[in-house]
């Protein structure tokens, strides 16, 4: 199973380099544009994302920022989102990659955002969710940037597994 998940950091990682890459050739009014996303804009989506993502690392490794909302606006700036997206990236494969067998199989306890109480679980269904979330969003943020014209992104895993610095989860 840890092969699984370092390879969702790693997937997670390589698509969110091709969204904010495309995000970037957007002008402010477009990135910005409420084009019916569930969050409405690229903006708000791209910055939810992250907000779940911090969320979800605090819970797992106890440290980090973690945001009270799920809809907040974490940074109004561009530059410093794909920064701060950048940097969790970053620590979400370095947490995956210090996972063993039995973490993935112990159990946590946290406190959702949208119902505060404790849930106690195993690690391996909510690291699934964790990344199944990201995916999910992805898309939304596909969507949005096909609805700006900008050219559709390739964000399948297939082409993903087919990228010469990834192959080796294929093989």
């Amino acid at each position: 199973m840890l092969n699984h998940y370092r390879m969702f950091a790693d997937y997670n990682l390589w698509a969110n380099r091709l969204v904010y890459e495309a995000a970037a050739k957007l002008d402010d009014a477009q990135y910005r544009e409420n084009k019916g996303a569930f969050f409405g804009s690229l903006h708000a989506t791209l910055n939810h994302v992250l907000a779940a993502d911090r969320i979800w690392m605090k819970r797992f490794t106890g440290t980090g920022e973690a945001p009270k909302t799920l809809d907040g606006i974490l940074f109004d700036n561009f530059t410093e989102l794909s920064a701060a997206r950048t940097a969790e990236d970053a620590r979400i494969v370095a947490f995956v990659a210090s996972l063993t067998e039995q973490a993935l199989a112990g159990r946590f306890t946290y406190t959702p955002v949208s119902n505060p109480i404790p849930v106690t679980q195993r690690l391996a269904p909510p690291l699934a969710h964790f990344f199944n979330h990201q995916t999910h969003h992805r898309g939304q943020c596909h969507m949005t940037l096909t609805a700006l014209g900008s050219p559709s992104l390739a964000l399948d895993m297939s082409y993903f597994l087919r990228a010469p610095e990834f192959r080796h989860y294929a093989d």
